[in-house]
């Protein structure tokens, strides 16, 4: 038999996981896409595409932004400064789910088929 305390513990749990998936989501749409996009690939040359990237990586490379051992003075050490060890793991994770591929995957993917 499930007690009111067990089922009260359940929905926290889940709410909580949910508000942390949905605040990752939003924060990439609002800080991070203005120059990754929302889907890690960059809308400008010089940024690089995050889409597919090892979240261990890009754990080291944002702690190196926050705390000034990696160098993005007007760009990345401002943002990276923000952020918590949660965020940036959050982050780490969003993006290393991503596809690294774009249209070209689909586009070579569906020749391969055909052949």
């Amino acid at each position: 038999m499930i007690t009111t305390v067990t089922v009260c513990l359940l929905l926290s749990l889940s709410a909580s996981s949910y508000a942390g998936k949905a605040e990752t989501e939003q924060m990439v749409k609002t800080v991070c896409a203005p120059c990754h996009g929302v889907d890690g690939f960059s809308l400008v040359l010089a940024y690089p595409n995050l889409a597919g990237q090892q979240k261990k990586y890009m754990i080291e490379q944002l702690k190196a932004f926050r705390s000034g051992a990696r160098q993005s003075p007007k760009l990345m050490n401002p943002v990276a400064e923000k952020l918590s060890d949660a965020e940036i793991k959050d982050l780490a994770k969003y993006f290393s789910k991503l596809s690294p591929c774009k249209d070209a995957c689909a586009a070579t993917a569906n020749t391969t088929t055909k052949n």
